[in-house]
């Protein structure tokens, strides 16, 4: 509990066995009152291990949704729980646990509704190992972003964040998609309902068991992100009505 306030970590798995227990050990638990995790049809033994070490509610898909269909999952577990506070931190310990008392802290404050650990502030992307091409798409594509979106941040595309219970409430999460870009329309509905976001550096690790997408997929990434942005901008221009914005 922060302040009466109920905090509760989803933590999106696939093949998460390597790096699930060192992930967990970090997570505060006098502060984090339940654990959720959800594994997407992992192939290793990620749901043995996170009974194993105890984990409150683990959610096992029998088929692969995709990242953001265990997203929806997580956060839909969550309100069930009556969570105030949700904190989205990916297993594959890319992300330290060690920021989730700095981010609880804000949104219990009352200071941000929503709060990113960035890998951009400072230097921690390069530092941490994140590819040169990685590092570049990722300045056009928020420099983009923050253009159309008429926002400013400084980065989209981190996979840790955390959210008040009224803003998960407020933005229709389950209209999106199951795939990776699910990120990014979630952003896109966060500013587009009024809600500011808080920012904190995060230092991040990229390691071989740390999950990332190949080219491929990054290239398809960067197309999506394109579309949501100039879908948020035309709808606040009221030309387009999307259900991602009901």
């Amino acid at each position: 509990m922060y302040k009466g306030k109920k905090i509760v970590a989803v933590l999106p798995a696939y093949n998460a066995e390597k790096t699930l227990e060192k992930t967990y050990a970090e997570v505060p638990k006098d502060l984090v009152d339940e654990v959720i995790l959800c594994d997407d049809a992992s192939t290793d033994n990620t749901v043995k291990l996170a009974g194993e070490l105890g984990i409150d509610h683990i959610i096992a898909h029998e088929k692969n949704k995709g990242y953001g269909g265990n997203q929806k999952s997580l956060y839909n577990k969550a309100l069930a729980l009556d969570a105030d506070i949700v904190i989205m931190l990916h297993p594959d310990y890319q992300y330290t646990p060690k920021l989730i008392p700095s981010m609880v802290n804000i949104i219990g404050e009352e200071l941000y509704p929503v709060v990113l650990g960035s890998r951009i502030l400072g230097k921690g992307a390069l530092k941490g190992g994140m590819p040169i091409y990685k590092y570049i798409a990722n300045r056009f594509l928020t420099l983009t972003q923050n253009f159309l979106i008429r926002y400013k941040l400084s980065e989209y595309h981190t996979g840790y964040r955390a959210f008040s219970k009224e803003v998960l409430l407020a933005i229709n999460f389950n209209e999106n998609s199951d795939d990776f870009i699910f990120d990014n329309q979630m952003l896109s509905q966060i500013i587009y309902k009024g809600f500011d976001i808080g920012e904190v550096t995060c230092p991040t690790k990229y390691f071989e068991e740390a999950s990332s997408i190949n080219f491929r997929r990054s290239a398809k990434y960067g197309m999506g992100v394109l579309g949501v942005s100039f879908l948020h901008f035309f709808n606040k221009l009221g030309l387009l009505k999307s259900n991602l914005y009901k």
